[in-house]
Formats: C-alpha cells, structure tokens, sequence
C-alpha cells in the first residue's frame, strides 16, 4: 500500500512562556527564561524553591467555572490549547468527518494536583472515605483526550500514551503513522502536564534530579554548561493538528511543515539514567531519518531533550557525534528547555511546536544561560548558546524526547513543498 503523506495544520500552546504559541514562540526567538519563584504553594520547606510555572492564567478566561471545576490543571491545560490549535487549523467541525478525526494526548502523570488534594484531604481527616466523585475522572491520565474528543465530537482513534518525558513525542509519533497509514484524516495530538505541586516538586527533590539554584532562578535550566545541577520543572500544553496532505489542500487549511519520520527506542538500560553512550538516542534519531528517507547530512537543526541534567547532556551529544559524525558540527542544536524548563509529558509536543515553527520560519532558538564549557561536551558543536534566535535556513529538524523507564522518541519534520 501506499502511504500518505501527512502535514501540520495547527498549532496550538499554553507554557511558562506564554499561554498561546505566538507569545511564546516570540519569547524563545528573544531568549525569555519562565523560571522564577514558585507561587502556587509554600515553599519554604523545600529544597527546590522555584519552577517554570504558566503565568498570568486564568481558567475562567477559557472555560466555564462549572466546567473547569470538574477538570485537573493538566486537563484544563490539554483543552485549552487543542482548542487554539483547531482554531489555528481553521478546522470547520460541522463540514468534518468526525469519524476519521481523532484525539491522541499524553501526560507522564495526569492529575497529579487532584491527586494530592484529594488523599491530603483524606489522611488528614478523621477516616471518613469523604472523596469527591470527580476524583478519579479528574486524575486519569487519558480523561483529557476523552474531554478534548467530547467537546469537538471527534470519533476517531481516542487515546492517551505515557511513556513520562517521551509521552507527547510518543502520541505524535502514534497519529502520524494512524493517518500515513489511512486510518484517519486529521489528528489532535500532543500533551500537558501539571505537576509543579507540592507532591511533584518535593519527589523530583528527593531523586536530586531538579535543580536548586534558588539564588538565580532563570539561569538554573543551563543545558550542556558544566554548572547544570538538574532540570527545572515546568507546565503547561502544546497541541498540534496532524492532517492527511490531500485533505488539507483540499480544504486550503495553513500547513507549517510536512511530518517525515518517527523514532522509537527503549534503553534498556536503567530506572532513570540515560544509557551512558546514548544508544537509545542515537537508534531513534536513525531509525526517523531513514523512516523518512533523509542523509544525515540533510539535518540542519536538532532540538534535543537536552534536560540540563548531568548524565543526559552528556549522553545525548555522545549519540549526535557518533550519527552524524563530521556533520555535527554544521548541525544547529539547541535547547529550548533553557527557557520553558522541562514540561514532563508535555515537553515531546512543545518542543516539537519549537521546531516546527524553526522549519517554517528559518529561525532557531537559542540555549541560554550558558556561561562554563563542560569538558565532557564537545563545544566546537554549534549549541546555540545565546540570548536571541539564530537565522539557518533549515529543510529538515528533528525533536529529541526520553523518558524515564529508558522512552526514546525522536519526531522528523520537513519544510513543505509540493
């Protein structure tokens, strides 16, 4: 069989940047840091004292009080911006055919505040099982997938993939080959995640994996600089609209880039540490380019997971070196968790919003908050290191995203051309 070919319609984002794509995507071109004091709970007690929270946010603005009440903040997060990415689309839901559009989002954790909310309540009672019936529904990782599928009435494929920091890589990957291989025509996918809560931060403190530069929040996320001590948590959506390419043009929908090839790779490795010469990663960068039938030397620009963690930085450039050998080094990498932090099961589909819009616009965002060359990585590479976006003509990007549990993901996109 033939496969189909498969375009971006929509873009749609709520992030520590801003809580929509052109805001944000104008903060990464100017090298804008989302990390400061965390507001939404006291912090005093913890070693971790800031994150990259979604600012300036309120529910009201987008959805009913009766309706946002039943919702977590990550599903609110998931709507909110699968609905400017349908709008972005310019999507005509009473001329679609619903029963080959669908919703693929992913979260690494769900609802994690309800979660917390709902059994603080419980342990610090008097034992009387007192739960709200919105509780579970609230929680489960895959509800806001149904919600988004309820509100636009889309029956198609309906699901969640977890696969923690790969989740939303993962779902983008699942709706690419669903619609390539003519099971549906246009896909709602990405990811969110709100886990910036007394319970998330106070676990990632207890792994040592976030970091603690209380004394200078917005350079904390330093990604490949010898002084990166973890990542920074963030939050917040990014939703893309895949589409079949003949039923775009047929609609004359906006297309941002043409989606080429997936990666998907495990480790097998450990729990949470990288495989330390990065074959996981180096496999799934292969295994999209020649999915997508691209050289590696037709690569103009790697957004890499690049989490500012001390074994995965390292790991990561390993397996860039070791792929594209010589080629590396004319290779734009960077990464534009410098600026959001580390969105967990939303980071795959912001990240890959950033790189998209690099493809369409010939324009990089930098890795900020470089100040020490770690010896371990080779800074003859271009990393990008800056304040403001760099101008590359660049045909051919791919999104890096790994998870816990050894996840590998890696998303390959194309400037389109008919």
């Amino acid at each position: 069989m033939s496969l189909k070919r498969v375009v971006v319609t929509g873009l749609g984002a709520i992030t520590p940047l801003g809580n929509n794509v052109p805001d944000t995507w104008k903060a990464m071109l100017n090298g804008v840091s989302g990390s400061a004091e965390i507001t939404s709970f006291d912090t005093s007690k913890y070693k971790t004292k800031f994150a990259c929270e979604v600012k300036n946010f309120n529910v009201k603005d987008y959805l009913d009080r009766k309706e946002a009440r039943k919702l977590d903040p990550y599903a609110q997060y998931g709507i909110i911006s699968a609905d400017e990415a349908i709008r972005d689309a310019n999507l005509n839901l009473d001329s679609l055919d619903k029963d080959r559009a669908g919703v693929i989002w992913a979260s690494g954790i769900g609802g994690l505040d309800t979660f917390t909310d709902e059994v603080g309540k419980f342990v610090t009672g008097d034992g009387t099982p007192r739960f709200s019936p919105f509780f579970i529904p609230k929680m489960i990782v895959d509800i806001a997938a149904g919600h988004i599928s309820i509100k636009h009435g889309l029956r198609g494929p309906n699901y969640a993939t977890v696969s923690a920091c790969a989740s939303s890589a993962h779902s983008l990957a699942d709706a690419f080959n669903l619609i390539r291989l003519g099971k549906t025509d246009v896909f709602v996918t990405g990811g969110s995640e709100a886990a910036i809560t007394s319970a998330g931060v106070g676990g990632f403190n207890a792994m040592h994996a976030i970091s603690t530069k209380n004394d200078d929040p917005k350079t904390a996320s330093r990604p490949f600089d010898k002084e990166r001590d973890g990542f920074v948590l963030g939050e917040g959506g990014g939703a893309v609209i895949f589409e079949e390419l003949n039923h775009a043009l047929e609609r004359g929908a906006p297309i941002y880039a043409e989606v080429v090839g997936t990666g998907m790779t495990g480790d097998a490795h450990h729990m949470t540490s990288p495989h330390p010469e990065g074959e996981g990663a180096r496999k799934s960068m292969k295994m999209a380019m020649d999915e997508a039938g691209i050289n590696p030397e037709e690569i103009d620009h790697i957004n890499t997971h690049g989490t500012s963690t001390p074994l995965g930085d390292v790991a990561e450039i390993k397996a860039i070196k070791k792929l594209f050998d010589d080629h590396a080094f004319n290779i734009n990498i960077n990464s534009t968790k410098s600026m959001t932090g580390h969105l967990l099961g939303a980071a795959g589909s912001v990240e890959a919003i950033a790189t998209i819009l690099a493809v369409k616009h010939d324009q990089v965002p930098p890795t900020i908050n470089h100040s020490t060359d770690d010896p371990e990585i080779d800074n003859n590479l271009n990393l990008s290191f800056g304040e403001k976006a760099i101008s590359r003509k660049t045909n051919f990007a791919l999104s890096n995203t790994f998870g816990f549990g050894g996840h590998n993901a890696t998303l390959a996109f194309k400037k389109y051309t008919e």
